[in-house]
Parts: structure tokens; sequence; C-alpha cells
């Protein structure tokens, strides 16, 4: 009798009646994120596969499979790591062995998994990708039926027990696989949220970082070509998609990544600078001068946008930087929803209010229309609609928010020999004296009026993440930002 080997590297031709128990790190708070050859390899990913496709499948409605609504298939897709490639492989072999069909979309950006996950009906996706991160890191993002996400507690918890213990069940008969590339109903869906018409001439810069972006960019530039009555001329930089990253990892957060958009957009004299993360599941945006916009104001602009199309409508937001959005939203009568970060809470707030849209500060954008589910696409979109309207250019859109709400933009801290825990319980004592209003919805949150700063801890990454923002006091904010660094510095902390 024949037994599959740990590391798994040949595709559908293998076999393995007998799973030794192991332990799985890589499982996060709603996704899988590990280190290659440490804690995530082909036999984990297969194991990941295969237990997600069990616990999906013993969940499935068969009344619904013969009514076109349902379909006992999982649609997977990969970023462009060459690493990706062959976990996705894998994680095929685990879902058919499962006895569960596969439809493959090759290539794809993360929300590309979310929105072929309903388009197909399928009963999940996994999208293999480790967006942002280094080199020698991968992970898988997981949704179930109509796109919604899994989480700890929503069946992430039960796919790594199963994943851990190898507790398969034996499938009656293989599952099939097809492979299914065409990303047409994709980009005829993002189009859905702008009117063509209303396009004036532009010229925009685009880096795509060697990240997933640059098909899908393509296709739309091809469709606005053949439908828009003006012009939209788009410079592409880091445009190919690229595994080994020859321009470094793309992460516009990081201040040094952002040069290479704004050298383009002075260069060419761009109306909008528009940059992408690797899965390009987050869109970041610069102005006509080339400066980089905080994404708490972007939330702000595609909010108000929202509202003027769809009055009195709830809107999300993340605790980080709040002054911006709540006056927004107030000001343009829709309804204020609170939600701790993270796309699997983000998700569920916005399914529980209904609400049209969602933004968090650190570039994730979701939308009701998308099975709620975050798209770097449809923001860059909406906002060239928003200039072509307006007339006005994004600095002007976006300047007095700026002016009236400073914020400091996200500063993070590596700790060497202090934990999270005790740096937040300090701080907060630090500050006990002033009797702040107090938040604990995602880390600390100590509002003294005038201005307010939020600590927390990353969902991803072994840091912790701090954001200040004041009441139109640029002077009090690098104040605020010197003490804080500083003391948080003198705990041990180290400004990375």
């Amino acid at each position: 009798m024949r037994t599959r080997p740990n590391h798994i590297n040949n595709f559908g031709n293998l076999y393995m009646p007998h799973f030794s128990p192991i332990t799985i790190s890589s499982f996060k708070a709603y996704d899988i994120r590990g280190e290659l050859g440490v804690n995530l390899d082909t036999g984990i990913a297969y194991r990941i596969g295969r237990a997600f496709a069990q616990i999906l499948l013993s969940q499935f409605d068969t009344s619904r499979q013969h009514d076109g609504k349902l379909i006992q298939s999982i649609v997977i897709g990969c970023d462009i790591r060459p690493s990706s490639l062959e976990l996705k492989q894998s994680c095929v072999q685990g879902i058919q062995d499962a006895g569960v069909n596969v439809i493959d979309l090759g290539m794809t950006g993360t929300e590309e998994v979310y929105f072929a996950t309903s388009h197909h009906h399928a009963m999940g996706g996994i999208e293999v990708t480790a967006s942002h991160n280094p080199i020698n890191y991968n992970g898988l993002k997981l949704v179930r039926e109509g796109s919604r996400p899994i989480s700890a507690d929503t069946g992430l918890v039960d796919i790594k027990k199963i994943a851990e213990q190898g507790d398969f069940k034996t499938a009656d008969k293989k599952g099939e696989y097809a492979l299914k590339d065409d990303k047409s109903a994709y980009i005829e869906h993002l189009l859905t949220y702008i009117d063509v018409d209303n396009l004036a001439p532009l010229k925009l810069v685009i880096n795509s970082g060697n990240g997933s972006a640059g098909p899908v960019v393509d296709a739309i530039e091809a469709r606005l070509k053949q439908t828009a009555h003006v012009p939209i001329d788009i410079i592409k930089v880091h445009h190919k998609p690229d595994g080994s990253f020859p321009n470094g990892i793309p992460n516009p957060m990081i201040i040094a990544n952002r040069n290479s958009t704004t050298s383009a957009v002075k260069a060419h004299g761009a109306d909008l600078g528009i940059a992408f993360d690797g899965d390009f599941d987050r869109c970041f945006f610069f102005d006509e001068t080339g400066q980089f916009i905080e994404g708490s104001y972007v939330v702000g602009m595609l909010a108000q946008a929202f509202l003027h199309k769809y009055a009195g409508e709830s809107i999300v937001y993340d605790p980080r930087v709040i002054y911006n959005t709540q006056a927004i939203i107030e000001n343009n009568g829709g309804q204020a929803v609170i939600s701790k970060s993270g796309h699997s809470f983000i998700k569920q707030v916005m399914r529980e209010h209904g609400a049209v849209y969602g933004g968090e500060m650190s570039a994730h954008h979701y939308f009701r229309d998308f099975h709620y589910c975050d798209s770097g696409m449809i923001p860059w979109l909406l906002t060239i609609e928003l200039l072509s309207v307006s007339g006005k250019s994004l600095s002007e859109l976006v300047g007095a928010m700026i002016e009236r709400y400073p914020s400091s933009g996200e500063m993070n801290f590596r700790l060497t020999d202090i934990d999270s825990a005790t740096i937040i319980w300090r701080l907060e004592k630090q500050y006990a004296h002033a009797n702040p209003s107090k938040s604990t919805v995602d880390g600390l949150s100590l509002d003294f009026g005038d201005w307010r700063f939020n600590l927390r801890v990353s969902n991803t990454e072994p840091l912790m993440r701090l954001n200040i923002e004041t009441q139109g006091d640029a002077a009090l904010l690098q104040d605020k930002v010197t003490e804080i660094s500083e003391w948080i510095e003198g705990q041990g902390g180290v400004l990375v």
C-alpha cells in the first residue's frame, strides 16, 4: 500500500489512506498565513483543501443542487508567487479527494475568488496568496456559500481540527476539475458601479506592483475603450505579474514603496495615481501632485459618494481613525456603524445592517452589491467617476477633510522584550489622569475630545499599530505623535 509523502508535489497522481495527526500553526483569526517550509507547505495545503471541502460538503443542501442555485463545487485561484501555484495544486487535489468538484480560476486576485464563488453558485472559494507579506510566506483566504467569510467562529476552527487530525472521510467518487479563467463576467460586474457616460478625459498612473492586478487593469482598460466616449489614458508602472517581485513586494502602506507611484504621477502630469498590493484587494490613492492619501480620507470620500446615491443608508467603518468618517456620515444623513478591523468582522457587521459600503483606513473597501466583499478595483473606478462628475481634483475632494481632521497615518512598532498586552495596559494607565473616553472595540482607543489614539495588535504580523488624530490641530497631532512614539520606544518598541 502506497502512502502519500508529507510534501505533495505531483498534482493529480497521489493516494494516501492514512494521515497522522500534526499541529498546524498557520491558522489565524480569519485566514491561513504561514512561513513556507515552517508552518505551511504542500502537505498542509492538501489537508486544508480536503478539510475545507469536507466541512462544506457536510453542510451542503442537496435540494438546492437541482435548481441551479448551488452546486457541489469549490472555486480556487492563486496569486503570482511560484509557491502559490504549488500550494493551489495540492489544495485542488485535497478538494477532489474529498469528492468535491473544482473550478480553477487560474491566476487571480482575491476579489476574483469572492466574485466567482457567488457567480458560479459554488459552495465556497479559496485564494492562495501572501498579498504583501515577505517572499517566504504564503497563505489561503477562504469563503463559503454566497462569498461569506469563514472565521474562527464560522468554521475555521473545525477546518483546522480536521486538517490536524487527518480525520478525512472516504469519498465515493473523486471530484472533477474544470479550468474557467475567463474574466469577462467579473469585468462586466465591476463596470456596473459607474456610469461610463459620466467619465471625463483623465490620465491615470496605475502601479500593479508586479502583482496580480495587471491583467485585470488591462481588461478594464479594453472595456473602457469600447464603452466610454472619452479617453482614459493609463500609464502602467511595474505592470507585469512577476512572482520574484523585482521592484519589491508591493505594500503602499510602507512609505518607501510609494516613491515609484509618486514619481510617475509627477513625471506624466497625471490626474490620479493608483497602487495595489500583491493580490489587489487593497487600493491606494495619490493625488495629482503625487501626494499619498491616507486611507481614512478615502473612506470618507467614498462614504459621501454612496450616501449621495443611497440616502440614509448605513456605512460601516473601523475604529482606527474615525473623526472624519463619522462627520461625513452624520453630515450626509447616513447611519454610522463601527466594527472591529478585519474583513471577516466588517463583512459580518455590514450584513447585519444591510450597509451599502464599508471602509477601513488600511485601504480595504467593501460593497453590498459585491456580495459584501472587498475590492481593490471598484474604488478607483468610483474615484475616476467622482473626479469626472465633480470637476475637482483629488486634492480638492479630500483637502478639507485633511485640514479638519489631521491624522498621523499608521505607525508600526515591533516589540522586543515586552508583550503587547503589557504595552496596552501601561499606556492606558499613563493617560488615566485625563479621564478619556475608552473603547476596546479593536485594541485600545482613548478619546480626549480634541484628540484620540488607537493602539492595536496586527492580525497578520508581529506588530503593534498606532494611529493618532486630532480635531483640526496639526500642531497637537505632531506633539502627540512624538509623545506616544517616544513612550512606546521607551518600553522596548521599535518603530519600523
